[in-house]
């Protein structure tokens, strides 16, 4: 059975809450026939048109909402629907209400032919106004959903989920068939496979993305009179931002073999220290490496997206590729966009080596992100967990703040590599190590690393205490920066890398 508008705003929204934003939809040119099929449609579904819009609250907090009534012609999207979702979504923009959206729909409203398959232009753009002034844009896509309505307002989602089973596509299998002659393959326009190929972020039924929704909006939306942090004092122990450390007389050789333990805390240990974690799922492109995670987050009430390299998700030549760095120029754009700072964690032992890494343009990601974290216009802290490999790992480096684990280690290749470039044998790796000031305490001289966070002795004998001292160090120097503007952070952060290892 299909989920009907009204039953989506009664699953989403606090009972009773739901106020309409609709009017009487605007006249267009009609033919009898059509005309006609509009007043059925109007009879049969309860609804004046195929789209209902309006505001409410979700456990407690004014969000405004959209929602397609299959109903009435099959969600489809005329003229007068389109201007309706346009008016509710310059609303929402206009009143800083975060929006809630859930299309089903078979597309354009063919009845009314070119005039309305192009009104998904203005919707596009509608919906892009509003993040751009930086509320957040969330979309849950209901069963069916195809066409011109998946291919505009429903794809442009800061998030996107969709119901469980839900047919979901570009173009609908009837209209396949008719033009092919042959039936769809099975199994590929199902929100499950798009999920599982990076398009959306989950398949959960709407209650769930209530709860969802409202994790997300504790994050990227502050609640006038709720501290966003516990207080700085409390969560950057002064014990660990040192420098001096007993460790640093660890030789870098024995830092690096510490590293490689498979007991190490990784990313997936900070996040459990987190609140509020909402993940998300691939590039939102078709495209998913899981070799890397990336989350919305709280870390000691700070908030943030969080991307980083996932050490149980390397194993042996199985390390991350191009897919991984577009994800993470995702969750770059969408800390910019959601205006909250950006959390990178690395821990790699280097991007794939394959001819495939190489055809789908890994140098060219690295490059890109790279570039867009010099200029990103958010607050980034970036956090070397453990191996820092090559380009992979220097893709997640640039930040406003730089942390990194007693035994966390930084270089153009392992240390193996590098021998066997400068002495064409494995043997020396250790003397490299050494040499290219690998190790944290070096980095921290050098100006590469502005913090080290202490292991006790190393990591992997006290994961939870060791990832919670992580958690509060971030989440220090995130409450530090909240305080400054965005330009003046960018603009220090250009610097800081315009002079790095210049004399002087």
């Amino acid at each position: 059975m299909k989920i009907s508008a009204r039953e989506f705003f009664d699953g989403v929204l606090d009972p009773g809450s739901y106020r309409s934003w609709d009017r009487e939809p605007i006249e267009v040119a009609t033919s009898p026939a059509y005309r006609a099929e509009l007043t059925a449609a109007v009879e049969r579904s309860g609804t004046d048109e195929s789209v209902l819009t309006g505001e409410g609250r979700l456990r407690g907090r004014r969000v405004a909402v959209i929602a397609c009534e299959f109903g009435f012609l099959a969600g489809s999207i005329g003229v007068a629907a389109a201007e309706r979702i346009v008016t509710a979504v310059e609303r929402a923009t206009e009143l800083g209400l975060p929006l809630l959206a859930s299309p089903t729909s078979g597309g354009t409203r063919m009845q009314e032919g070119t005039v309305a398959f192009v009104q998904m232009v203005k919707i596009a753009g509608a919906v892009a106004a509003h993040k751009s002034a930086g509320h957040p844009y969330l979309v849950y896509l209901r069963n069916p959903t195809t066409g011109g309505v998946f291919a505009s307002w429903g794809s442009l989602g800061h998030m996107t989920f969709a119901e469980p089973g839900a047919l979901i596509g570009f173009l609908g299998p009837r209209v396949y068939e008719a033009l092919y002659d042959r039936p769809f393959p099975e199994g590929v326009q199902t929100a499950e496979n798009l999920y599982r190929n990076g398009v959306i972020d989950g398949v959960v039924p709407v209650r769930f993305f209530r709860r969802i929704a409202h994790r997300v909006l504790n994050v990227a939306v502050p609640v006038a009179g709720q501290a966003n942090s516990l207080p700085v004092a409390a969560s950057a122990p002064q014990e660990d931002s040192s420098t001096g450390q007993p460790a640093a007389e660890t030789p870098a050789w024995e830092s690096v073999l510490i590293s490689r333990d498979p007991r190490r805390p990784g990313i997936r240990e900070l996040l459990r220290q987190s609140t509020d974690r909402v993940p998300l799922s691939g590039t939102g492109q078709g495209e998913s490496d899981r070799t890397v995670v990336h989350a919305l987050a709280r870390l000691r009430g700070e908030p943030c997206v969080i991307f980083g390299h996932d050490r149980a998700g390397q194993t042996g030549e199985n390390t991350m590729g191009p897919a991984a760095l577009r994800e993470a120029r995702r969750s770059m754009h969408l800390a910019a966009e959601l205006r909250i700072p950006l959390v990178l964690v690395i821990d790699t032992a280097g991007a794939a080596l394959s001819r495939e890494a190489e055809e789908r343009g890994l140098a060219p990601e690295i490059a890109r992100c790279l570039a867009d974290l010099v200029t990103l216009n958010t607050p980034t802290v970036s956090v070397l967990l453990g191996q820092g490999t090559g380009g992979g790992a220097l893709a997640l480096l640039p930040a406003d703040r730089v942390l990194a684990a007693t035994h966390g280690w930084l270089a153009p290749l392992p240390p193996e590599g590098a021998s066997a470039i400068v002495f064409r044998d494995t043997e020396h790796a250790s003397e490299l190590a050494a040499a290219q000031r690998v190790r944290a305490a070096d980095l921290l001289t050098d100006g590469v690393v502005d913090r080290i966070v202490a292991e006790h002795p190393d990591a992997a004998r006290e994961p939870v205490d060791f990832s919670r001292r992580v958690v509060a160090a971030i989440a220090g120097e995130l409450a530090a920066l909240r305080t400054q503007p965005p330009a003046a952070l960018r603009a220090r952060r250009q610097s800081r890398y315009r002079r790095l290892g210049v004399p002087g």
